[in-house]
């Protein structure tokens, strides 16, 4: 809640200072990455609630029975299968609605959906995807095999301190802690150009969610509802 204050009130001021200045540019956006974050989820609260107050339903609301309840979650989160699907390198699938209050609101934000979809997820994977390759790096795997056989020469441990000592001490021994240490870097810069396109994407689409997160949070101020679509694409 305090980044979110935080992030409010420096849109809050940079909007002050734009009205004062007479310019006619787009709706400021905070500087700070934290603080964008926080605009953006304000933003698509913001939408959600407006979303859910059309169809009489509120998450605030304690539902007052089973079926109020699938109704907010189906208002919410979308109902029957799900539209979209990826499929990641690590071997997970990452599915979501498009319909739903919540899909509706990232529309509103993204602009495409299934673009955005595609490339959040994608990039909120790399790190998982570059592990993955460390994992089947021969010299990871052979460290792994050493770090093993270190803790099963310990015996079992008698605290959960006295365990994570020797899983320290074995990492070390073992070499498994330097190997991912120079692993790491390298496969990360690999995902990451391998999915150059998908990160290339999700910044242009996250910075018309920036602007348009920024064209409400000012409507808001001003108790103003922003005209969809008003952002540039």
């Amino acid at each position: 809640m305090r980044s979110l204050r935080t992030a409010c009130a420096a849109v809050a001021a940079l909007v002050l200072v734009g009205c004062a200045a007479e310019t006619s540019g787009p709706a400021p956006v905070p500087p700070a990455a934290e603080e964008q974050d926080a605009l953006i989820r304000y933003a698509q609260r913001v939408l959600v609630d407006e979303c859910l107050d059309r169809q009489g339903l509120a998450v605030a609301r304690e539902p007052s029975s089973p079926q109020e309840s699938g109704r907010l979650r189906d208002a919410l989160f979308g109902a029957g299968p799900t539209e979209l699907s990826l499929a990641l390198p690590t071997g997970h699938t990452v599915r979501a609605h498009t319909d739903g209050c919540l899909a509706a609101a990232r529309h509103t934000l993204y602009g495409d959906q299934r673009r955005w979809f595609r490339a959040e997820v994608t990039v909120n994977n790399l790190s998982a995807e570059a592990a993955a390759r460390i994992r089947a790096d021969p010299a990871h795997r052979a460290a792994r095999a050493r770090f093993s056989r270190c803790l099963d020469a310990a015996g079992p441990s008698r605290t959960p301190v006295l365990e994570k000592g020797v899983e320290q001490r074995c990492a070390g021994e073992s070499g498994l802690a330097s190997v991912e240490n120079r692993l790491r870097p390298v496969r990360l810069a690999e995902v990451r150009s391998l999915r150059r396109d998908q990160l290339t994407t999700h910044t242009r689409l996250r910075t018309r969610a920036l602007q348009r997160a920024a064209e409400i949070s000012a409507a808001r101020l001003h108790g103003k509802t922003p005209e969809k679509g008003s952002a540039s694409p």
